[in-house]
C-alpha cells in the first residue's frame, strides 16, 4: 500500500495526497544509525549506498523535506519530547547495561514521513464515508501537576490544557537545562497520560492526539506487527476497491477497545522483562543511593527512575509528600530479579 504525498518545501504542509497498491522493490538495506551518522557528517555513508545511484541524493532530499514538516508540526503545537527508552547492552551473552537510545536524525526522518501518512490515511477514510480506528492522546487530567512543574521551574503555563503553550516551555527549558531535559520530558509524558485507539464513525469528530496536536491520525503503516494498522489496511483496501467496510461500527469500537488492552498488556509484559534486567544489573548494589525522578505517585504506590541503569522501581519507605516530577535522592534496599521488583527508601536531604 502506497501513500503518496506532495510536500511544500517552503512549508513542510503536505498538499496533494494519493493511496494506491503497488509492488514495491528494495535496492538497498539501510540501518538508523549508520544514516543518521552520514547525514550528521560523523560517518561516510554506509556500503549498500554505494551501488545504488542517486540514493544518497535521495536521502538528502528526504532529510530536508522531514526536518520542515517537524517544523511545521511544532508551530502547531506538537511537543518536542525526549524519550528515554532504554535497550539492554550484552558482552557476549551477558548483560552489561541498560542504555538509553536517543532519536537521531534518520529515525525522525522516517518518523515524519509515517506521522504524514496517518493523517493521510485518516483523511481518505473519512473521505470515503469509511469508519475508522483513530489513536487518539486525550487532553491530560492532570495539568494542574503540569502547571506546577513549570511553576517550580519560573514559567507560568495557562490554567487550561494548551498544547502550543506547553511546548513553547518545552523548548524553552530543552535550550536552557539540556541535561535534565529528559527528566523534565520523562515527568510530562506520565503526566500526559496514555494513547488509545477509538471508533471514528463516519460525520463524528474524535478528540485527536494531544502530543502530536492532530486531529486526523490512526495507525497505518506497519501492518507487519501491529493490529490495527492491519485493521486500517482492511479498511483501505475496501474502500479503494469500491467494496463495503469490512466491519461494522460495533465492530470497530469492539476492535478499538482490545487493541488498546492488549497494548497496555504487551507494554506491561515489556516493562516486566526490562525491570527483571534491571534487577540483575543492581543486585550487587544494594544499599546504595542514587538520584531519582518520580514517575509514578497514586494509591496504587509512588514510583521513581534512576538513570544509571536506566530503570524505575517503587519507594516502599519516604514516599509521603512527593509528586510525579519531583527529583529525590534513594536507596536501593532489595531487588527481586524473578519477578523484576526493584525496591528503593527515600533518603532525607542533608
Amino acid at each position: 500500500m502506497v501513500i503518496e504525498m506532495t510536500v511544500a518545501l517552503s512549508s513542510g504542509e503536505v498538499i496533494a495526497s494519493d493511496i494506491y497498491r503497488a509492488a514495491v522493490v528494495n535496492h538497498a538495506k539501510l540501518a538508523y544509525n549508520g544514516v543518521a551518522a552520514w547525514l550528521d557528517g560523523a560517518a561516510p555513508p554506509p556500503a549498500p549506498m554505494a551501488s545504488v545511484p542517486e540514493l544518497a541524493e535521495q536521502l538528502r532530499s528526504q532529510d530536508r523535506i522531514a526536518q520542515t514538516m517537524k517544523q511545521l508540526r511544532h508551530e502547531h503545537g506538537a511537543l518536542n519530547l525526549e524519550s528515554s527508552e532504554a535497550r539492554p547492552v550484552f558482552d557476549g551473552d551477558v548483560l552489561a547495561d541498560l542504555r538509553i537510545e536517543k532519536k537521531n536524525r534518520a529515525a525522525e526522518l522516517i518518523e515524519e514521513f509515517m506521522i504524514a501518512a496517518n493523517g493521510v490515511t485518516a483523511r481518505f477514510l473519512e473521505s470515503k464515508g469509511f469508519p475508522s480506528l483513530r489513536r487518539v492522546l486525550r487532553v491530560p487530567e492532570r495539568w494542574d501537576r503540569i502547571v506546577e512543574l513549570a511553576a517550580s521551574l519560573g514559567a507560568r503555563l495557562p490554567s487550561r490544557p494548551d498544547v502550543k503553550a506547553l511546548d513553547n516551555f518545552l523548548v524553552q527549558q530543552r535550550d536552557k537545562d539540556a541535561a535534565r531535559f529528559p527528566d523534565l520530558s520523562l515527568a510530562v509524558i506520565k503526566l500526559l497520560g496514555r494513547g488509545e485507539y477509538v471508533l471514528e464513525s463516519p460525520g463524528q469528530t474524535t478528540q485527536g492526539h494531544f502530543g502530536l496536536a492532530l486531529k486526523d491520525y490512526t495507525h497505518s503503516t506497519a501492518p507487519n506487527r501491529r493490529y490495527p494498522d492491519l485493521i486500517t489496511q482492511r479498511l483501505l483496501k475496501a474502500a479503494l476497491d469500491g467494496r463495503p467496510a469490512p466491519y461494522s461500527g460495533q465492530e470497530l469500537g469492539a476492535l478499538a477497545r482490545h487493541c488498546t488492552d492488549n497494548e497496555d498488556a504487551a507494554a506491561k509484559v515489556e516493562r516486566q522483562v526490562q525491570k527483571s534486567a534491571a534487577a540483575l544489573l543492581l543486585a550487587s548494589r544494594i544499599g546504595e543511593d542514587f538520584d531519582a525522578i518520580v514517575t509514578g505517585a497514586s494509591a496504587h504506590g509512588t514510583w521513581v527512575r534512576i538513570i544509571q541503569p536506566a530503570t524505575e522501581g517503587r519507594v516502599v519507605r519516604g514516599y509521603q509528600d512527593v509528586d510525579v516530577g519531583d527529583r529525590i535522592r534513594v536507596q536501593l534496599v532489595e531487588v527481586n530479579i524473578e519477578r523484576g521488583f526493584i525496591d528503593f527508601a527515600r533518603v532525607a536531604a542533608s
